[in-house]
Formats: structure tokens, C-alpha cells, sequence
């Protein structure tokens, strides 16, 4: 069964060095849309980007080589692939012999693919190259406010409000207060959290104790995104929204979901805590 439950979450694990694309888990998205009021048609575009820092193969005379990882997953397909099987498939490359990196890629953007259920994008980045350097999250910070909290879970929408007789306002929200858990082991997850919005003005305190009250909640990193997408859109109603969530890596592994309300292509900025 494709169920958190069933992945090799949480369970021991023999860490193979051999190509198994049998290793990729999948999740389907609509069980936990559905919790969220979503169905076929969705409110949003987006991508999952993921990067990952810990690829090594052989060439053909038995020489380790070594690269960093970039896929897009599109927000449009029908499954996530679960994290610690993802590491376990990449990790599989490191005794096999390879031609080049392009045949690498092609594996990569099939067997992904095919586990995603749409297609999925694969670059591969040179090590000693200036790729994915640390960037700084664009807009105003949120965190710096002096305000109480104390709700910590479940995620409270009540806690969005937008002044909607107030003049439409555009801007950028960042906070690096995100915190979740991962729904099987329990083990937390860590983020930052970049929001921007064409519409009321949202209240800032009320926006940054709804993100804090994710501190206990157990979902997956997507799933949160999409979540704090539509809260924000039904107790907000913003004319334009996106939600860019960054967060930081385990595993050799960081997963970063965008979803926005237009297409777009978000850059792929890479954090001083990823």
C-alpha cells in the first residue's frame, strides 16, 4: 500500500549501494487534499523542488564521481515520493558504473517520473561549481514582532485575518518560525516560509502565530504548504498568493514546495540554514 505507514519510514534499514528504482516510494496527494477541501481541480500552480547533496556514482574505469541534484517535481502530479525512500534510491548509484552524467539524468527523469506519475526535471550541478549559492528569502520578516504565543498545534486558521476595508496592499512575508513533523517518525521538521500576496492587508501577528502553530503538527512538508495556501485564500481571499516554503535538509536531502496562484517558476535560492 502506498500509505506513510508502508514507507520505509521509521523502520531499519539496509542501506544498498546498487541501482534499485524499486526503492522509490510513492505517496498519492488526494488523501490529504481531500483533508484540506481539494479535488481534482486545484486552487494553485506550483512545484516541489528538491536538492540533493549527497549523489556519488562510478565512471566506467571504477572512479567515484560526484554531483549536486536539482528536481522539480510538478505540484500537479498524482503522488509525492517519500523522502527517506528518495535517499535510499540515490544512494543506491554509489558502486555503479555509469557512462557519463547524462546517462545518469536519463535514469533519474525516468524512474522519478514514474514514481511521481508526471514528469519530473533533473539537473545535475558540478560539485566545484558555483551552483545554489546561499541566498536570503526576499521580503519583510515577520518574526521580529513583540508578541505572544502560545498556541503550538493544530494548525488555527481563525488566526488570519485581512482588513478588507483597508486600501489592497502587495508584499512579501517571511518567516523562519516553521516547524512541522514528519507524520510517521515524529521527527521535526524545520523551515522557512516565504508568503506574497496582492489583496487586504493580512495582520501580521495573527499570520505569524497560525505559521507557529505548526510547531506540533504531523504532515509532510507539501502537505503543509498546500495547507497554509488555502487557509490563507479562504480566510484571506487575496487576489494573487504564493507560498514558497524552504526547508532544511535531511538526509542529503532538502524539499522546497511552491504553490502559487498564477504559473510561475520560482528561483531556487538556497538558504544560509539549508
Amino acid at each position: 500500500m502506498s500509505t506513510p505507514e508502508h514507507s520505509p519510514l521509521g523502520k531499519d534499514t539496509v542501506y544498498a549501494d546498487r541501482y534499485d528504482p524499486g526503492l522509490l516510494f510513492p505517496i498519492p496527494r488526494a488523501d490529504k487534499r481531500a483533508e484540506i477541501g481539494l479535488g481534482d481541480v486545484l486552487p494553485f500552480h506550483g512545484v516541489d523542488i528538491w536538492n540533493a547533496y549527497e549523489l556519488s556514482w562510478l565512471d566506467l574505469r571504477g572512479k567515484p564521481q560526484v554531483a549536486l541534484a536539482e528536481f522539480h517535481v510538478p505540484a500537479a502530479s498524482p503522488n509525492i515520493i517519500e523522502s527517506k525512500s528518495f535517499k535510499l534510491y540515490l544512494n543506491g548509484f554509489a558502486q555503479e558504473r555509469i557512462a557519463d552524467a547524462a546517462s545518469l539524468t536519463d535514469t533519474l527523469l525516468h524512474d522519478l517520473s514514474a514514481a511521481a506519475g508526471a514528469v519530473v526535471s533533473v539537473q545535475l550541478h558540478a560539485a566545484g561549481g558555483a551552483s545554489l549559492p546561499v541566498s536570503v528569502l526576499d521580503g519583510q520578516l515577520l518574526d521580529e514582532q513583540d508578541i505572544a504565543i502560545d498556541s503550538y498545534g493544530p494548525p488555527d486558521a481563525d488566526f488570519l485575518q485581512a482588513d478588507t476595508a483597508a486600501t489592497p496592499v502587495a508584499e512579501t512575508l517571511v518567516s523562519h518560525l516553521l516547524r512541522s513533523n514528519c507524520p510517521v517518525t515524529g521527527q521535526p521538521d524545520w523551515g522557512s516560509v516565504q508568503i506574497a500576496y496582492r489583496g487586504a492587508p493580512i495582520d501580521h501577528a495573527g499570520l505569524l502565530r497560525y505559521l507557529v502553530s505548526f510547531r506540533t503538527h504531523n504532515e509532510f512538508h507539501e502537505q503543509c504548504v498546500e495547507r497554509i495556501f488555502v487557509d490563507l485564500t479562504q480566510r484571506c481571499a487575496p487576489r494573487q498568493l504564493s507560498v514558497y516554503a524552504r526547508y532544511t535538509r535531511r538526509g542529503g536531502l532538502d524539499i522546497n514546495p511552491f504553490r502559487s496562484s498564477t504559473p510561475a517558476t520560482p528561483d531556487n535560492p538556497r538558504t544560509v540554514r539549508q
